[in-house]
Formats: structure tokens, sequence, C-alpha cells
């Protein structure tokens, strides 16, 4: 098996070979060391919600339109005041380093190849500076915050000062998920791979310890709000009052997110709680949805129940295993060029089209 510590990104098939997301995380287990694979494949508990994630997306049925004019289709969208090639974002993902030698600095350049955001995790393993110098799309930057508030505050100003246009609060995680793959794996950072931008130094090994982890209440997305210049978003939302008392409390924008099932098992899909959101949100700032995207199919059904626009995770994760750079730009190619044929079967010529109209049986309204 290749370590990753050495793998060059030299993929053993060639990246046209691989035709469809799913097709990158064999490909990956090859490639990867146990524990590394474990800890981007796992869940929490039974993975209840990880296979959920997906089998909910399965659930849906299309009810496509014909006769439409389709020649030409329109993947764009307009997020605060700038027009994003396709509805399609990067998740932030920590400890790329340990995937691949290239690391995040792969997964900019992948995405900027694509014209399409990435969103940078607070445990990134290259320091945001050397990420923006890279970049050629636009870099948003996922918050953890830190139980020291001047060292969150210092952290938001320099990634802000660096050319990030948008902080991402994770809300959804006081402790670390209970991931007994991760942990029964013995996932833990290689030599020389760290994670500047996070003085708390992980638990990625296994620790649990809630000192760890910032214990985020209301009256924190009240300071951030105070502090933060560019673009707020919180990240782990899923009930709809949350939603509402965020917007009202002046966040830009909810991140509809169960943390890629990696924190508590048995609770729902995120696409399962997307229209209720959706509903309570009504408009009033964008929302974004992650979890269990592995198809074109899969875009069109959260943009049908309200999203503004998606985030992949793991996919590009094994992509970045696999190919690096090359990779990351592949498997954004893939997802995207399916989005372009679902639309054209379906009878919508852009993505601004979609509503619940294209959802079988019809919903009641």
């Amino acid at each position: 098996m290749m370590n990753a510590a050495t793998n060059q990104g030299q993929s053993a098939v060639p990246l046209d070979k691989f035709l469809a997301l799913p097709d990158f995380e064999p490909a990956a287990k090859q490639v990867l060391p146990h524990p590394v694979y474990e800890y981007i494949a796992s869940g929490a508990g039974n993975e209840i919600t990880l296979i959920e994630n997906e089998r909910a997306y399965d659930r849906i049925r299309i009810w496509p339109r014909v006769l439409n004019d389709v020649r030409s289709v329109d993947t764009t969208v307009p997020l605060f005041g700038k027009m994003l090639s396709s509805p399609i974002l990067l998740a932030p993902a920590a400890y790329q380093g340990a995937m691949h030698p290239s690391g995040e600095l792969g997964t900019v350049r992948g995405a900027g190849r694509a014209g399409i955001p990435f969103v940078v995790s607070t445990n990134t393993t290259i320091p945001i500076e050397e990420l923006i110098k890279e970049a050629r799309a636009p870099l948003w930057f996922q918050l953890y915050t830190q139980n020291d508030r001047g060292y969150t505050s210092d952290l938001v100003q320099e990634v802000e000062a660096s050319g990030c246009e948008a902080v991402c609060v994770t809300v959804d995680t006081p402790v670390l998920g209970i991931r007994t793959r991760q942990f029964r794996a013995g996932f833990q950072l290689p030599p020389g791979v760290s994670t500047p931008h996070n003085r708390r130094g992980g638990g990625a090994g296994g620790n649990i310890d809630p000192s760890l982890h910032s214990h985020l209440q209301w009256q924190d997305i009240d300071w951030l709000r105070s502090i933060v210049r560019s673009k707020l978003w919180v990240k782990g939302i899923l009930h709809p009052d949350d939603a509402d008392r965020a917007i009202k409390m002046g966040v830009d924008g909810i991140m509809v997110s169960n943390h890629g099932a990696r924190n508590i098992d048995t609770i729902p899909a995120t696409i399962d709680v997307l229209p209720a959101i959706h509903e309570r949100v009504a408009g009033r700032v964008p929302v974004i949805v992650d979890g269990g995207i592995r198809r074109g199919t899969d875009v069109l059904k959260a943009l049908m129940r309200g999203a503004t626009a998606v985030m992949m995770g793991r996919p590009y994760l094994y992509a970045l295993a696999v190919g690096g750079e090359d990779g990351v730009a592949r498997c954004i190619e893939l997802l995207t060029k399916e989005l372009i044929y679902v639309l054209r079967l379906v009878g919508k010529a852009s993505v601004k089209e979609l509503d619940r109209s294209l959802e079988w049986p019809p919903v009641a309204s």
C-alpha cells in the first residue's frame, strides 16, 4: 500500500477513468494509510446517519418536464453580489496534509480551476496566507472558536486580512463526536504535519475531552457578529428555530449540516430537514446544505428543496488522495457535468428555475 506521505499524486488509473464521484473512494482506500482512510470515511456511533445522508437523497423522486429549450444551461448562482460558476462549494475538512503531500494547496488549486469556493478548515495543515496566494476562486474560513476570545479575535482578523471572504462558525461541536471507527484505527497526524491556526492541537486521535472544544452559546454569536467584518455563516443548523434565531442575530447565511454524520448518530439527514429550514428562513439569507452529495441529481434535489448551493466533502478528499490538484478538479468537473445533464433532462435551463414542482409525488402547497 502506498503511504499518503510519499504519494505524489500519480494515480495508478488515469483520472479520466473516474466517471462518477463514488469511483474515488475505493481508489483512495488503496493509497491511503488505513487510519487516514478511516478518519475520512467514518461517522459517529453505528453510522446510521452517515448512511442516511445518502439514502435520503435516493428516496426523493424527480418529476421531469419535457419539450423545453435546454440547449443552453445556466448553472451560475448569485451570492453576496458575486456570480458563482455553479452552486457547488467544497466543504471544510481538517488535516488534508495527511491525505496528500500538497494538502489544502491541492484543494485550493483544484477549486480554483473550477472557479468554485473552498471553505478552509481551522484545522488546515497549510497556513491561510499560503492558500490565498494560490487561490483563483473565493476562499472562506471555517471557524472553530478557541476558549481564548483574544486568540479567536486575532484569528478572525488574520484570515480576513489575508483575503477570506466569509467566516463560517461551526456551532454543532461542543465536544468531539464518538467516532468509533476513527478511534479504533488510531488516527494521528503524521510527523511533520501540523495545524498552524489551531492552538488546541486536535483531539483527532480519539481524545474527546470537552476542554478541547469551546462551548459556544447564543451570546457568542452576538460577539462574533461584532468582530467579523466579512460575511458570517453559522454551520451546523438542523432546526428551523435555530436558523430563525441566528438570522435575527444578524448572521449572513445558514449552513444546514450534521457535520457529515461525524458528531451524533440517528439525527436526521440534512436533505430531510432542509424544507422546513427553507420555509422558516423565507429568503432572508442564503442557505447552503451539505452531507451526502454524490451525484448531479443530489445537487438538483437540494436546490429543488430550497438550498442556494451545496457543499461536498468526502468525495473531493478521496479525489485529493488519488490525484492531488488534478483529482480535485476532476471530482468537481464530474459533479458539475452531471448537474448540467440532469438540468436538461428535467427540462430546466437554469438552476434558478428549480423548485419542488419537480418533486414526485406533488408537494402540497
